[in-house]
């Protein structure tokens, strides 16, 4: 899995990239209307495939950072789903 990742790696940091502006354009456009549990899902999803790529870059900043998304994004899923208020 880890050669596949690296032999496309530009191109999957690209599509994360992309769903994370995607997911936060929603929330600025429909502001209280907005899919909080589709966006958290998609914005987890990004910081798993962004964080796998800086991991496999030995970039310990960006490693960091998205892993922290990951976290933000489990506590948005479930604050989405009222599992934790």
């Amino acid at each position: 899995m880890n050669a596949f990742i690296l032999q496309h790696i530009r191109s999957i940091e690209m599509t994360g990239v992309l769903m994370r502006i995607g997911s936060f354009s929603l929330v600025s456009w429909f502001g209280p209307k907005c899919p909080f549990m589709a966006v958290w899902i998609v914005n987890t999803l990004d910081a798993v495939m962004l964080t796998w790529c800086a991991r496999l870059k030995r970039d310990n900043a960006y490693t960091v950072l998205n892993a922290f998304w990951i976290l933000l994004g489990v506590i948005g899923i479930l604050r989405a789903g009222n599992v934790l208020h």
